[in-house]
């Protein structure tokens, strides 16, 4: 299992962030939680630079999907691996299937 986080700096740019949960026992025990979801996809999602509306927890709980920042940086993501989407301004990430997929979303208060 992998956490990472996506955020952007103040000129806009986003990066990736690798975190331990050892480090971030808050991740454990998430408050603020405003809406929960589990959703299927068939692997066509493909979107360029875009932010989020909302800071968001993904769990990938099947498949892959390819996620890059503006810095150029660039993961797949597979089951079990955690992300904290943090990118809500700024030029935002690119999401590509690479495979059919399943998380669930979890979206965070402010």
């Amino acid at each position: 299992m992998a956490i990472y986080r996506v955020f952007s700096d103040g000129d806009g740019e986003s990066h990736f962030e690798d975190l331990k949960l050892s480090e971030h026992p808050e991740l454990g025990a998430l408050a603020n939680v405003s809406e929960v979801q589990v959703q299927e996809f068939d692997g066509s999602r493909h979107r360029d630079f875009h932010p989020l509306p909302e800071r968001r927890l993904i769990i990938h709980l099947s498949g892959e999907v390819e996620i890059g920042t503006s810095d150029g940086d660039k993961r797949v993501l597979r089951t079990g691996d955690i992300r904290l989407m943090e990118d809500v301004t700024g030029k935002g990430h690119s999401h590509n299937d690479l495979s059919p997929s399943s998380a669930v979303y979890v979206v965070l208060e402010d």
